[in-house]
């Protein structure tokens, strides 16, 4: 034992020499021979035949270590390997390994591009340490920190800054307040890093400072780490146009790095790079180079020809040359870029997107405006996959696009470019940054092009006024702001107030000049001669392991001077054209109406069968693996997912877009027939010559009402009038696509949500049969088969239809009568079929089944044949062309019965579509910050999550578009129908609309799926478990989990009313005078509860209320779950025990008490009552005949069949029957009977 010992410790000793040797290698950047000796090392431990818990821990940290030099050099792809062989083993080892490797593969993620992946990794890192470490050190300060930089990375800034400051927290807490620490400087570093980020500069600059501060007190005055902080404090002295104070911050880090470092390390090339940058935003273009050319020098030997970081100086190089107007040496670059890139990353990285961004950049300058638009659309679409349509480099995505149609003279499609734009920096970089200012600016400049100077000052006043706040008052910036302003001045006939603003112009251009700052008009500049130049938001990486970003251009397009006669003749044509409009416009108002253009088109089905997938393949969305459930931090995706589908050409759109395209159509017809009637009379249009736009002398007089409200109508037109000037007509029609997610949660709300006017996408898995039971993602069963989930869909949605209309739809050319509502048959999985054949014989069998089994909705049902293959790791050329197949088959489809659907040939009037504007928008996602258009400040001020019918009514009175009670309930049920709001008819007296359907359904799934307490007290989660395990909730409990919601008590009583009214949950009215009410929610019970146990008890027989299965084959679990709560609430009885597919109701009379039994069976509901058994035969006849009266008197089996009757009449106008089953062993077929001795009372029995 001995020999053997001395031998392993041996070993242990040339593993920990070879490893020093290679850490020895890495210091002096020798990556090569650094993995020659971690590789001797892997070798010897393979030769060792039996290794010990010490060096399986030393050979996962030598994967580790080979994983980060491969992550230094961007080759994700060895450094996934080596890192998964350390997490393959990490089971076996300390709990703290395994954190530490998840976070090396989720900065590997993030090096990828792919985020949120990375957020998962460090999530689940941050559980372990969490697990470890119940007080929260420093391994868990450094995992918010990690999250904190993906969040940065995505673009949400105050998320990041919310995982900094909890990091810090923790930091000081274990360190101590007063502890100088270099994690606690670093942090600051890191916070300041988004503020500079957010345009924040002064509180970046505090940061830095602070860490500065930390750093030079327990640091050599030459440490790196200082010379990192002046550099990042460059940075913002850069953004901030503060240039000779940015130099002065660099050329200290470059003091430092050069003699701490040595002339040739990679930092000092990074220093080199960004002071070219500098250079670049003062015009001193020779300089830029020259800097760009030095940190080239040093990073090529170190790094070789493709690493990242050479192909972002080639990016910043281009930039230069763009900036010279070298446009083809730009060009050169950014292709070599793009070869690198492509050579490194995957297609979908961020780095590609940003080089094809600026090469749209360059085609635009040769004036090659498709070619532009083409790379800015390449740039779109992996910033859309990778990010979010919420990030910064999408806004300047959206910027460089809009600068483009703008060069193309398309101001409209240019100005919804730079709305998104601006949309997008709101939400996310803040009203107070310059790219904001940038993006006012553009829009002012669209603005004047299109002769609006008014708007155009405004947009201009909007830029000065954030440089003021971000830059010092003489920045060139001002100065091309300034003259644009002053040129709209005097095109108003404002000459005085034009010269004073431009003399500011010219102030600042002659300081610029006398102080040497500027060599040549600033690149966020435009000058007199040049239409356009580029604003560079460059982002800095001061961390020489990590790659540093491209830079992205922001076009700043300016009006040439345009001559002034052809100004004033498009200005008056433009007012004629707008009063003529406003005329159009008052008389729609009038009787205006239009085709109906919106349907629904829900994607529903079992759980786990691909819906999502299919949807996002249907919507030329990326497919996405399926992911965990969220660990500790993450953001959970929308319950419904909705999108405004073209069913034209498969394009997506935005709803309030569409009204707004109606609206203009239903005015532009109005506006037509006017210049009709001039016609025909031979008349020119009178005009009145009021300075606001009037009704014209042809129109009807406006009514005295409508005199009321005119400054309103005028405020909507103006809303909509700038989108009306050459916009053609549009004849599309669109489909509202909604795909339900966790969907068995809600059948109990299915009334809520579904509609007759609607076309359903059923989803099922083609690798399963119909009898299978479901499969949950990690493959265990759930406790019901395809069947019984196809049934509860198809029976919710058809059976619960009012709309009994057939139709004739044209599909292939063959003409064929359909039952309303439609909804058409698609299959997922088609990745498990070898063959095509194969498909087909499995699609034709469960479509049989499922006819035979539902028959009398068989006429309903459209069998598309469709096999979706929504594997997202296959993505085979093959693969691509059957997905697009199936997606075109499945359009045509849906366009058939569309353009056939009576639902829309309805008419539509003007003030509906006026209405659903203001509707529409969500509450809560209007910045206040920002100046609101008309209808905004109305949905701000005056549109609640849930309102009364009282108050709609009042809003649209208010507005002038009230126009009738009836009409008015017309409109909401058009709009529910829509799934635009939820319109509750049932809910008392007082009917309410849910305005926001996302914000209700995350409510309900929060109340009916309850999860695990996660905080509060032992009485807390004890009132959970009882909820979960009797289906009893309390209003204590309901409140501690809609807290996140903060919802006030007017709103709380509004959704207790809702789920009340649709019976989803019901008040238990308790006897005693507690003040805390109870509710009664059975879908709270988990699937595994205990089913229901009579041994103890005697039964009578079974009585079946229910249907023929030929009339309803199936009753649906959300109404068994209304009909339990119906009862609850007929009975008062809070005590009730709920159990699978059945529950027990305590009745009682004087002296004795007995239990109704409800069972759910397919197409019946199955009756017994029972009672505490008892040897005394005397006594149980006794009990048994006073039972048998009581139910007589009470009557509770017809109560329920009433109950089931009213609750299936939501479903088929049908009334439910008394059955029961023959005895017969070889029979037990129900059939239809008044009588069954245990649950009858005799006439003469009763008498006496």
């Amino acid at each position: 034992m001995g020999t053997q010992l001395s031998s392993k410790l041996t070993d242990i000793d040339k593993l920990e020499l070879l490893k020093a040797k290679a850490l020895i290698s890495e210091r002096i950047n020798d990556d090569q021979q650094a993995l020659i000796y971690y590789n001797q090392a892997l070798n010897h431990i393979e030769s060792i035949d039996l290794t010990t818990q010490d060096i399986n821990q030393l050979q996962c940290d030598i994967f580790c270590s080979i994983c980060d030099i491969y992550i230094k050099q961007y080759q994700t792809t060895p450094a996934k390997t080596y890192i998964d062989k350390a997490l393959q083993m990490a089971d076996k080892l300390q709990l703290d390994r395994k954190a530490k490797y998840l976070d090396r593969r989720g900065k590997i993620e993030r090096l990828e591009g792919d985020y949120n992946s990375a957020l998962l990794y460090h999530n689940k890192s941050l559980e372990i340490k969490l697990e470890i470490d119940e007080n929260k050190g420093l391994d868990v300060s450094m995992s918010y920190s990690n999250i904190g930089s993906i969040y940065n990375a995505q673009g949400k800034y105050e998320d990041a800054v919310s995982m900094y400051e909890k990091s810090l927290q923790i930091a000081m807490s274990t360190l101590g307040d007063d502890h100088p620490h270099i994690y606690i400087a670093t942090t600051y570093s890191n916070i300041g890093s988004i503020y500079d980020n957010q345009g924040k500069y002064d509180d970046a600059l505090v940061m830095y400072e602070k860490s500065l501060k930390i750093e030079k007190s327990i640091l050599d005055d030459n440490d790196p780490s200082i010379a990192t902080t002046y550099h990042n404090m460059g940075s913002v002295y850069d953004h901030q146009g503060k240039y000779d104070d940015a130099v002065s911050m660099y050329e200290k880090s470059l003091k430092i790095e050069v003699s701490t470092l040595g002339e040739d390390h990679l930092s000092i090339a990074t220093t080199y790079h960004n002071m070219g940058s500098v250079y670049d935003h003062q015009g001193k273009y020779d300089d830029a180079v020259s800097m760009y050319e030095k940190s080239l020098k040093i990073k090529l030997p170190a790094l070789g020809d493709n690493h990242p970081s050479i192909a972002t100086t080639f990016s910043n190089l281009g930039l230069v040359y763009s900036h010279q107007g070298r446009y083809n040496d730009a060009l050169s670059m950014y292709e070599k870029l793009l070869e690198i890139d492509l050579s490194t990353f995957s297609s979908n990285h961020p780095n590609i997107a940003t080089t094809y961004s600026n090469m749209g950049s360059i085609y635009q300058h040769q004036g090659k405006y498709d070619e532009a638009l083409s790379m800015c659309e390449k740039s779109l679409k992996i910033d859309l996959s990778t990010f979010s349509s919420n990030h910064p480099n999408t806004a300047t995505t959206y910027s460089n696009m809009g600068s483009i149609y703008q060069h193309q003279g398309k101001y409209d499609e240019a100005l919804s470019m730079y709305e998104k734009s601006l949309k997008i920096d709101l939400s996310t970089i803040g009203e107070n940054h310059p790219n904001t200012a940038t993006t006012y600016h553009n829009m002012g400049n669209i603005n004047n092009r299109q002769g609006k100077y008014d708007d155009a000052v405004l947009f201009y006043e909007k830029a000065a006024a954030i440089l003021i706040d971000t830059h010092f008052p003489n920045h060139p910036n001002f100065a091309t702001i300034y003259n644009d302003m002053a040129t709209c001045y005097d095109r108003l006939g404002l000459h005085d107030k034009a010269t004073q603003i431009r003399n500011k112009s010219d102030n600042i251009r002659h300081d610029a000049q006398r102080l040497d700052e500027i060599n040549q008009p600033s690149t966020a500049l435009t000058n007199q001669s040049q239409d356009q130049q580029d604003e560079v938001p460059t982002q800095f990486n001061v961390n020489p392991d990590l790659s540093n970003h491209h830079m992205q251009s922001q076009q700043t397009s300016n009006s040439s001077s345009d001559d002034d006669q052809d100004r004033t003749q498009q200005s008056l044509y433009q007012t004629l054209k707008e009063k003529q409009y406003f005329a159009a416009y008052m008389q729609a108002l009038q009787q205006g109406s239009c085709k109906n253009k919106v349907i629904r088109a829900m994607y529903i089905g079992p759980q786990y069968v691909g819906k999502s997938s299919i949807m996002r393949v249907f919507t030329q969305q990326q497919l996405v693996n399926s992911q965990n459930a969220t660990q500790v931090i993450d953001q959970s995706d929308k319950m419904v997912h909705l999108k405004v589908y073209k069913i034209k050409d498969r394009t997506t759109y935005n709803l309030r877009y569409i009204w707004e395209n109606n609206i203009h159509e239903i005015v532009q017809l109005q506006y037509d027939n006017h210049k009709k009637i001039n016609k025909y009379y031979n008349q020119p249009a009178i005009l009145q010559t009021s300075s606001t736009p009037t009704a014209s002398a042809h129109m009807p007089t406006v009514s005295t009402d409508n005199n009321l409200f005119l400054k309103n109508y005028r405020d909507f037109f103006q809303y909509y009038f700038p989108s009306w000037i050459n916009k053609t007509a549009d004849d599309s029609q669109y489909a509202k696509i909604w795909d339900f997610g966790g969907h068995s949660i809600y059948h109990v709300t299915h009334q809520l949500f579904l509609s007759s006017n609607s076309i359903y996408i059923l989803v099922f898995n083609i690798n399963q049969n119909i009898q299978d039971m479901v499969l949950a993602r990690d493959g265990h069963s759930l406790n019901r088969t395809y069947l019984q989930s196809m049934q509860e869909w198809l029976t919710s949605i058809i059976g619960g239809s009012d709309n009994q209309n057939k139709m004739i739809a044209s599909i292939d050319d063959d003409q064929v009568e359909y039952s309303l509502p439609i909804v058409i048959l698609v299959a997922s999985h088609g990745d498990y079929i070898t063959n095509k054949q194969q498909g087909i014989d499995r699609y034709i069998e469960f479509e049989q089944e499922l006819r035979n089994t539902m028959a009398r909705y068989d006429s309903n049902i459209y069998s598309s044949r469709i096999i979706f293959n929504c594997n997202p790791n296959d993505n085979s050329q093959t693969t691509l062309v059957e997905r697009e197949k199936c997606s075109s088959r499945l359009h045509e489809i849906m366009k058939s019965f569309v353009e056939s659907l009576p639902f829309m040939c309805n008419p539509i009037p003007i003030r509906w579509y006026i209405m659903a504007t203001i509707l529409h928008v969500q509450v809560g996602t209007i910045d206040n910050k920002i100046q609101l258009s008309f209808i905004d400040q109305i949905t701000a001020t005056r549109v609640h999550k849930i309102m009364t019918i009282q108050e709609i009514q009042s809003l649209a009175e208010d507005l002038g578009l009230y126009d009738g009670y009836d009409k008015l309930i017309a409109m909401l049920s058009y709009l529910h129908d829509l799934g635009e709001i939820i319109f509750c008819r049932r809910s008392g007296d007082c009917e309410l609309i849910v305005t926001d359907v996302d914000w209700l359904l995350h409510i309900f799934r929060a109340i009916i799926q309850l999860q695990d307490c996660p905080s509060g007290s032992l009485h807390m989660k004890s009132l959970y478990k009882e909820a979960k395990e009797t289906g009893k909730i309390s209003t204590k409990c309901i409140d501690h989990v809609l807290q996140t919601y903060k919802l006030d008590i007017a709103t709380k009583n509004n959704i207790t009313t809702i789920m009340e009214a649709y019976d989803i949950l019901c008040e238990i009215e308790s006897d005693s005078n507690q003040e805390e009410r109870h509710y009664f929610v059975p879908y709270l019970l988990r699937p595994d509860v205990e089913e229901l146990d009579l041994t103890q008890y005697d039964v009578s027989e079974m009585l079946y209320i229910g249907y023929e299965h030929s009339d309803i084959p199936y009753i649906p679990d959300g109404i068994y779950y209304c009909l339990l709560s119906s009862c609850l609430k007929e009975w008062n009885n809070t005590n009730v025990e709920v159990y699978n597919q059945s529950a027990k109701f305590y009745l009682t009379e004087s002296y004795y008490c007995y239990y109704i039994i409800i069972k759910k069976h397919s197409s019946h509901i199955a009756l017994q009552y029972c009672y505490q058994k008892s040897d005394n035969k005397i006594s149980v006849d006794e009990v048994k005949s006073k039972i048998q009266k009581s139910i007589y008197q009470n009557r509770p089996h017809d109560i329920i069949k009433e109950k089931l009757s009213s609750l299936m009449n939501d479903i088929n106008d049908l009334q439910g029957k008394n059955l029961i089953q023959c005895q017969n062993h070889k029979c037990y077929r129900l059939f239809e009977s008044q009588t069954v001795k245990d649950w009858m009372y005799s006439h003469q029995e009763h008498e006496n």
